[in-house]
C-alpha cells in the first residue's frame, strides 16, 4: 500500500481557513475605507501609485526573465568562459541586498552611464545629458531587473536541468539544431518545473518594487510615507497601504496557484 502524499490526498483538499481569515480582515478594511472619510481619503491618494507599483514590476520582472534565460543558457554552456562570467554574475548579484544594489545603481551605476554617454556623445558633436535626464524610476528598475535575473537564472537553470536526457538525445536523433531543440523540446517541458518558482520571484518583487520608495519614486509605499507624514495617521495610513499590497500579492498568488494546477492536470492527462 502507497501511503506517499500525492497532489489528490486530503492535505490539499482542506479548507483554505487561512484565506477566509484573510478576505475577513480584507473585508473589514474595505468597510473601514467605506464607512470612514479618512481611510476613503487616503485610497484615493495612495491609488495614484498602483500604477507606478504595477509598471515597474512587470518592466523590471520582464527584463530580469531575459536576462535570467540567458544567464542560465550561459552557464550550461560548454564553453568554460561564458560558464565562468554567468557563475560570476550570478554570485555576485545574489550576495548583494536589494536595497543596497538600489542605491548602488542609482548613485554609483547611473552617473557613470550618462558619463560614458557623454563621452560617446561628444565624439559625435551631439549635446551631453545631464545626470538628472536619468529618471530615478528607471534607475529603479534597472536595479530590480539586475538584481532578480540572479535568482531567476538559477530557476531557469534548474528546470532546464530537470528536462530528461532522452528528450534531448531523441531531438538529437531527429536533426533538430540546437535552438529548435530549445524551443521545441526543452523549454516546453521545463517551462512546467520552473513555473512555481517563478511565480513566487514575481509575487517577491511586487513587495520589493516598495523599495523604490528611497529613491522618492512614487510608488504605493512612498506615497503612503508622504501622505503619513502630512495627517500623523500612521495607523490608518498603513493599514490601507498594507491592503494594497495584500490584494495584490494574495489575489496573484492564488491565480498562478490556479495555473499551477490546471498545468499539472494536462500533464499527468
Amino acid at each position: 500500500m502507497n501511503d506517499r502524499v500525492t497532489p489528490s490526498s486530503d492535505q490539499t483538499r482542506e479548507f483554505p481557513w487561512w484565506l477566509l481569515a484573510a478576505v475577513a480582515i480584507g473585508g473589514y478594511l474595505l468597510y473601514r475605507v467605506v464607512a470612514d472619510d479618512l481611510y476613503a481619503r487616503v485610497l484615493t491618494t495612495l491609488s495614484k501609485g498602483i500604477g507606478i507599483t504595477v509598471f515597474v514590476t512587470l518592466v523590471a520582472f520582464a527584463l530580469a526573465m531575459l536576462v535570467g534565460l540567458l544567464l542560465a543558457v550561459a552557464s550550461l554552456s560548454r564553453f568554460t568562459l561564458l560558464r565562468q562570467l554567468a557563475r560570476f554574475y550570478i554570485e555576485i548579484i545574489r550576495g548583494v541586498p536589494i536595497l543596497v544594489l538600489l542605491l548602488y545603481v542609482a548613485f554609483v551605476v547611473a552617473p557613470g552611464l550618462v558619463t560614458a554617454a557623454n563621452w560617446a556623445l561628444e565624439r559625435v558633436g551631439l549635446d551631453p545629458i545631464r545626470t538628472r535626464d536619468f529618471s530615478l524610476m528607471w534607475r529603479a528598475i534597472i536595479a530590480l531587473m539586475i538584481g532578480y535575473s540572479a535568482f531567476i537564472a538559477e530557476v531557469f537553470r534548474a528546470g532546464l536541468l530537470a528536462v530528461e536526457k532522452g528528450q534531448v538525445e531523441a531531438a538529437e536523433a531527429l536533426g533538430l539544431n540546437g535552438w529548435l531543440r530549445f524551443r521545441l523540446v526543452i523549454f516546453p517541458q521545463a517551462i512546467r518545473t520552473i513555473m512555481p518558482p517563478l511565480g513566487n520571484d514575481f509575487i517577491a518583487m511586487i513587495k520589493d518594487s516598495s523599495l523604490v520608495s528611497v529613491l522618492g519614486v512614487t510608488d504605493i509605499t512612498q506615497l503612503g510615507k508622504v501622505t503619513a507624514a502630512g495627517n500623523f495617521r500612521y495607523f490608518e495610513t498603513y493599514n490601507v497601504v498594507a491592503l494594497i499590497y495584500l490584494i495584490m500579492t494574495i489575489s496573484l498568488s492564488l491565480a498562478l496557484r490556479r495555473l499551477e494546477q490546471r498545468m499539472r492536470a494536462k500533464y499527468v492527462a
